[in-house]
């Protein structure tokens, strides 16, 4: 008996939205008696034999069918192609390893991911990259455009929340001939989708919203264009930059809830943005959902969410940990975007110019009618 009535062709993925997407990245097709999704494949070399180029996968430094999955979802979701990597940073070397060589040029935000800038000043900066900064606010990168190979761009920012107008900065940059990287951690292909407002590169540390459950550390790049996917993939090979199958596959697993996990997280960010903001005992709230924010125009004309991640300033360091330690539903920790909500003060690392009071707070998906009674009781305690 033929089985051909009871297979359903694919589905126009082109025609989805967000929601149905993710729900359904990594889904095999609809045939009698398949899984909904493939486990994991673990597998060091692959049987090859032959010539190697007519083989799909031949060896597991180069390429892995739950890697394949997990790419196709996010390339989906990102308008372009993707490759995923061992951690953010990872995917961030990935992009200036494979565009920088001596007497580049980089522009690059003052103030965005501290780990970004060490990597810069000291690996790119000692191999002969002139590197230029200027705060995100403002456009401020608008004057050190000329000359540079790669404009690295990040927004909203992380730990300070500050927003730049990317397809601004993007054409201008393109009209001196050089290329753009957007830095797309904080908005997530849900809220943001830099390569559709023009940039050549979008990247992120899949260990925050993106796979949301604050147990895995994952990265990705994604390109429109394929001779930047075939150089970053030459990277990822050559250097061995590669991710483990298991968290690959958790993280295609993770993917099915972003949407509704980023509805409950976003709308508890601006709910507790708003009240903070009504606090006397907090100031320089941060959230560019709020209408008060300074970036908020701005935010509302390249975002479609504004994120997890919610900032404000204690008025001192020691009142900042008092409110740390008496909050019973905040936990304690770096990172953002998972389902707990999760709040560190900053300043604790170094490297960022923020006051020592100054808190970055990730939104998880509790109920609001109990975050804020917790919010309030903490800051009760810690500020009199």
């Amino acid at each position: 008996m033929e089985n051909s009535q009871h297979t359903k062709p694919d589905v126009d993925r082109a025609v989805l939205q967000d929601a149905t997407l993710v729900v359904r990245a990594g889904m095999t097709s609809a045939e009698q008696g398949q899984s909904f999704m493939p486990g994991p494949v673990f597998a060091a070399a692959f049987h090859a034999a032959g010539e190697p180029g007519a083989v799909p996968y031949t060896y597991g430094r180069y390429h892995n069918p739950t890697w394949t999955a997990y790419e196709r979802a996010l390339g989906d979701l990102e308008g372009g192609s993707a490759l995923v990597f061992g951690s953010g940073m990872a995917a961030v070397m990935a992009v200036l390893g494979s565009v920088l060589r001596p007497g580049d040029v980089i522009v690059m935000p003052s103030d965005s991911y501290y780990t970004a800038r060490v990597l810069v000043d000291s690996y790119f900066a000692n191999l002969g990259v002139e590197v230029r900064r200027a705060p995100t606010a403002g456009g401020a990168q608008l004057e050190h455009l000329s000359g540079a190979r790669l404009v690295w761009l990040e927004s909203p920012t992380n730990p300070g929340l500050d927003v730049c107008d990317l397809p601004r900065l993007i054409r201008a940059a393109h009209d001196v001939g050089a290329l753009v990287a957007v830095d797309n951690t904080t908005a997530t292909p849900l809220g943001q989708r830099p390569l559709s407002l023009g940039a050549d590169f979008s990247v992120a540390s899949d260990t925050k919203a993106l796979t949301g459950h604050a147990d895995l550390v994952l990265g990705h790049v994604a390109v429109r264009d394929l001779t930047w996917l075939q150089q970053v993939r030459a990277w990822r090979t050559q250097t061995g930059s590669i991710a483990g199958p298991m968290e690959v596959w958790l993280a295609l697993r993770s993917l099915a809830t972003l949407d509704v996990r980023l509805e409950r997280q976003c709308a508890n960010a601006l709910g507790m943005a708003s009240y903070l903001a009504s606090s006397p005992k907090v100031e320089g709230v941060r959230y560019p959902g709020l209408p008060t924010d300074p970036a908020h125009a701005l935010a509302c004309a390249q975002m479609r969410r504004f994120g997890t991640v919610v900032t404000f300033t204690l008025p001192t360091q020691q009142s900042a940990e008092r409110f740390l330690a008496a909050s019973l539903l905040i936990t304690e920790a770096t990172s953002f975007g998972g389902v707990y909500t999760t709040a560190e003060r900053r300043a604790r690392w170094g490297g960022d110019m923020v006051p020592q009071g100054f808190i970055r707070l990730s939104a998880g998906c509790e109920a609001l009618a109990d975050l804020l009674p917790d919010i309030e009781k903490a800051l009760h305690r810690a500020v009199t």
